[in-house]
């Protein structure tokens, strides 16, 4: 059959450098660090004392207070996102096909406060199971797209993907291929994370993942650079609108990018660790650019998953250079964590953002913070350093990895 093609009509943004997809933007362009000390519990005995908290934002600004009450910080962040892309796509609620629009949502984690929180308040009492009436919808990470739906009345598939850090991505790929396939016209998808707590902090800890460059937070999300102790915890929202071609054209939409192709693989090989020849991630890639019908030489910007870890940069640089060859020291590359930290099941999503708004306004953002070059890195890489860099993107690529081995690819291309 005939696969149908997929535009991209609407984005939100809810991050640590932006609580618009255009602040986003701006941010992303300004080399802005959202990496700060932790706002909201004490971090005395914590090892990690920072992270990329959002900022100045009150979800009762945007949600009912009641219905805020109702819903963990990640399902509040999908709802702020998922509005702002519903409204830039300026989409016609009265005259869509409600049965033809889906939510497939990305969350690595849910609602992991509301979960601390019960159980915190359960252990410091006598005993007696008292439990907030809400607090298994408030937790299960597939709530976040049911609370978009019933919202907007929308009858299409509705879910989550959960692979953890490649969660979004893997929703972005499904809400493609449901599209293509014929199942939708419309698909608001993306992803949400609000993990910056007691447990979220702590769990990462335990596991040596975060940077503790406590000195200085906002110069500790360093990816490639030789000094890179571990990446840092971010929150927040990505969405998109995602269109069927014909159907967007149909209503004079304003078409930001065309979604032509995504790839999925897994490393099988360590819960946490990254394949150190990178093969998962090669294979990852491939996919996409094969599922695209895409040659490697015409890739002009990739938004890597460079959490800044010791292991997953070089590998992923690695399997980069693989796959493109001598292709690759033309490529824009660049992460933006360097600057948002990591957004867990919602880095996919506001990665996919970047690249594409990349390609709307012709610059690359920087990856910031880097000082000292890691002997491990191809030095001929352009890793886009400490400064956005003017460029025409055609084609970008974003790449998602997840504890598990859980690898996600997306590709984007400027209409002609």
């Amino acid at each position: 059959m005939d696969l149908k093609r997929v535009v991209v009509t609407g984005l939100g943004a809810l991050t640590p450098v932006g609580n618009t997809k255009d602040e986003y933007w701006e941010g992303l362009i300004g080399g802005k660090s959202g990496a700060a000390p932790i706002t909201y519990f004490d971090t005395d005995k914590f090892k990690t004392k920072f992270a990329c908290e959002l900022k100045n934002f009150n979800a009762t600004d945007f949600i009912d207070r009641k219905e805020a009450r109702k819903m963990d910080k990640f399902a509040q962040y999908a709802m702020v996102a998922a509005d702002e892309a519903i409204g830039d796509s300026k989409l016609n609620l009265e005259e869509v096909n409600k049965l033809r629009v889906g939510v497939i949502w990305g969350a690595g984690i849910g609602g992991l406060e509301t979960f601390q929180d019960e159980v915190l308040n359960f252990a410091s009492g006598d005993g007696t199971p008292r439990f907030n009436p809400f607090f298994i919808p408030k937790m299960i990470a597939d709530i976040a797209p049911g609370n978009i739906s019933i919202k907007y009345g929308f009858m299409g598939p509705n879910y989550t993907t959960v692979s953890a850090c490649a969660s979004s991505a893997n929703a972005m790929f499904d809400a493609l291929n449901s599209i293509r396939l014929g199942h939708c016209d419309v698909v608001i998808t993306g992803g949400s994370e609000a993990a910056v707590t007691i447990a979220g902090m702590g769990g990462f800890n335990a596991m040596h993942a975060l940077s503790t460059r406590n000195e200085s937070p906002e110069t500790a999300s360093r990816p490639f650079d030789a000094t890179r102790d571990g990446f840092v915890l971010g929150e927040g929202a990505g969405a998109l609108v995602l269109e069927e071609y014909e159907h967007a054209k149909a209503r004079g939409a304003k078409i930001y990018a065309e979604f032509i192709g995504g790839g999925l693989s897994s490393d099988a090989y360590h819960m946490t660790a990254p394949h150190p020849d990178g093969i998962g991630v090669i294979a990852v890639m491939k996919n996409c650019l094969e599922n695209a019908g895409v040659k490697p030489e015409e890739v002009d910007h990739i938004n890597t998953h460079g959490t800044s870890t010791p292991l997953g940069d070089v590998a992923e640089l690695k399997a980069i250079s693989e796959v493109f060859g001598s292709h690759a020291k033309n490529i824009n590359i660049n992460s933006t964590k360097s600057m948002t930290g990591h957004l867990l099941g919602a880095a996919g999503a506001i990665e996919a953002i970047s690249v594409i708004l990349a390609m709307e306004n012709g610059v690359v953002p920087p990856t910031i913070n880097h000082t000292t070059v890691d002997e491990n890195i191809d030095p001929e890489l352009n890793l886009t350093l400490n400064k956005a860099q003017k460029r025409d993107v055609k084609i970008a690529m974003s790449n998602t990895f997840g504890f598990g081995g859980h690898n996600a690819c997306v590709l984007f291309k400027k209409l002609d």
